[in-house]
């Protein structure tokens, strides 16, 4: 129910926030206690910086309110789309606790679906991951964006 609630949150902000022609992609996270600390949509466009995916524009917001330096221990990430390569390596970097994403992404997912970045030793650290949560709505808000797109 927790992991639900948060990816309601972070589906949201995706419909919400995202700006106009990014790829309405969304990740929240949360401290140890529940306390949101940061979210980000995807910027790529917007920002003109191939590095600025939700998961990276809230880890960065997230590590000024956490308090423990650049380690988001404890920490839980919930993010609307699987994580590619670079999203789930700076999640392992940042020591991340635990993943919730929602749909699967098949062409770049790094936590299973292409490679498990996540999950496969060695590794640094590795984070609990929980996948396919609300995945159909997730789906349908990709879905929805790159139909809008190829019009």
């Amino acid at each position: 129910m927790r992991a639900e609630l948060r990816m309601r949150r972070a589906l949201e902000i995706a419909r919400t926030e995202t700006p106009a022609g990014d790829i309405p992609i969304a990740a929240v996270i949360y401290d140890a206690d529940g306390v949101e600390l940061a979210w980000g949509t995807n910027r790529r466009e917007a920002d003109g910086d191939p590095t600025a995916h939700a998961e990276v524009v809230a880890l960065r917001a997230a590590v000024g309110r956490h308090g423990d330096g650049w380690r988001l221990t404890g920490c839980e990430l919930v993010v609307t789309v699987e994580p590619c390569i670079m999203c789930a390596g700076a999640i392992v970097n940042a020591r991340v606790g635990s993943v919730v994403y929602g749909a699967a992404e098949p062409k770049t997912g790094a936590a299973g679906s292409l490679v498990d970045v996540l999950r496969e030793p060695p590794g640094l650290h590795h984070p609990q991951v929980r996948a396919g949560v609300l995945a159909e709505e997730a789906t349908g808000l990709m879905t929805g964006f790159f139909s809008e797109l190829r019009g």
